[in-house]
């Protein structure tokens, strides 16, 4: 078996700490964390129901089928007011 191996180009620390930082602060990551945060009140809701954890797949999977719509409309709206 032949191993191959990719040798990007070389970036500082201070660079990598710099486009960490943008990323953080991207509205992309913001509403990653905002949905994350929902998905994982969603599984620890199942969890109390069922009297364990329920596991992350299955809230997940749970939660885009019952709520995300919703859920992605509501943030839409709020995104819209926020910008006028």
């Amino acid at each position: 078996m032949r191993q191959v191996s990719f040798m990007g180009p070389s970036v500082s620390v201070g660079q990598k700490t710099e486009s960490n930082a943008v990323f953080r602060n991207s509205a992309l990551y913001r509403e990653f964390l905002l949905e994350r945060e929902e998905i994982l009140r969603h599984k620890w809701h199942l969890s109390e129901q069922a009297g364990y954890d329920v596991g992350f797949e299955k809230g997940l999977l749970d939660w885009i089928v019952k709520h995300r719509s919703e859920w992605r409309m509501n943030r839409e709206k709020e995104i819209a007011k926020e910008e006028n």
